[in-house]
């Protein structure tokens, strides 16, 4: 009598474990990072969870939030519910095609180039990286900027949704890792411009601010991204500001040079210092905007200059941003000058 056939395995259901093979466009990035990307309705809290049970791991082994994946690795996604499910015609690793619109406008916004770095100019209202409702992002357009080389650039740092300016991009693994590091130990030089509505009483200072991410409850869900100043669970926060014109004191053009990268930070702390961001009624309500009908409505923050060490050889890279349209039109009604005489933060002792 023969032994009876094996009997096949079912196939998985719908939202059930899947085994996701990691790209060559999310390698080295971290392992929360790669679900925020792909299931941007995971909470982190519940992230965390399934991390600690084991539920999520990486070519079989137990994971952390911190670990960096690598292309070719298998993360192991346990059933999350319909909530947290990609969208049907977009799976882990594998982003939708870039419009030709789209891959043209990210090209002419490339400010410099070379074999390891790109610098773009990246539009007000555009966000790095995606989540709830931001289907449209950088990090999903980036094969539009891939040029010649042989891998997808890779984010090294972020802008908030509505600040335009000077984004930095690496163009293949070690370079993503020799900026990333160059972000973190703070020999990279940041110099934003900003309009404020009011000018500060004195013309230069340092805001040293701890913050805290306002929690969902205190905010509601859609504001959930706030911080607020907070002296006992706040993170180290330090900017340093110098008003480089006036409009006799309704108005201010403003330098901003950030010595940390705190979410939010440069427009919580313009709050703290009595002078809300034109346009930031996020964080200064109906305070943040005057003369409606000449000035946009926009956030009028941008990131005007970055100085970075070359990831591959000897040297700074430093670029300078133009500005957006809705900040230069701003720029005209003020007259303010097109640059600063000199360098608003020579001599600054850090």
């Amino acid at each position: 009598m023969s032994a009876p056939s094996a009997e096949p395995k079912p196939a998985p259901k719908a939202g059930g474990v899947r085994q996701v093979t990691v790209k060559q466009a999310d390698a080295d990035q971290r392992l929360d990072r790669w679900f925020k990307k792909h299931f941007p309705h995971l909470t982190h809290g519940r992230l965390e969870k399934l991390l600690r049970t084991g539920q999520i791991r990486i070519d079989g082994k137990r994971a952390k939030a911190a670990d960096r994946l690598e292309a070719g690795q298998v993360v192991r996604v346990p059933p999350l519910g319909d909530a947290a499910q990609p969208r049907p015609d977009e799976q882990p690793g594998e982003p939708k095609p870039v419009s030709a619109r789209d891959a043209e406008a990210l090209r002419k916004a490339v400010l410099y180039k070379d074999d390891d770095v790109i610098v773009l100019n990246k539009p007000a209202g555009l966000a790095v990286q995606g989540g709830s409702g931001l289907d449209r992002n950088i990090d999903a357009m980036l094969e539009a900027l891939q040029f010649e080389a042989p891998e997808r650039p890779r984010l090294v740092h972020r802008l908030d949704r509505d600040t335009s300016g000077c984004l930095v991009l690496a163009r293949n693994q070690a370079a993503a890792r020799k900026l990333t590091e160059a972000f973190r130990d703070k020999t990279t030089r940041k110099i934003y411009w900003a309009v404020t509505v009011g000018a500060p009483k004195m013309n230069e200072g340092r805001i040293d601010a701890p913050l805290a991410k306002q929690s969902v409850a205190a905010v509601g869900r859609r504001a959930a991204e706030r911080v607020q100043i907070d002296e006992e669970e706040g993170k180290n926060a330090v900017t340093y500001y110098a008003v480089v014109e006036r409009a006799h004191n309704k108005a201010a053009w403003l330098a901003l040079m950030p010595l940390t990268g705190r979410t939010h930070q440069l427009r919580a702390h313009c709050v703290a210092l009595g002078t809300p961001i034109l346009g930031d009624g996020k964080y200064a309500g109906a305070k943040a905007y005057f003369a409606r009908e000449a000035l946009s409505n926009q956030l009028h923050l941008h990131a005007r200059q970055i100085r970075v060490p070359h990831p591959t050889r000897r040297g700074f890279i430093d670029v300078t941003a133009p500005l957006p349209p809705h900040m230069q039109k701003t720029w005209d009604f003020f007259e303010f000058a097109d640059k600063p005489q000199g360098d608003p933060f020579a001599g600054l002792e850090i």
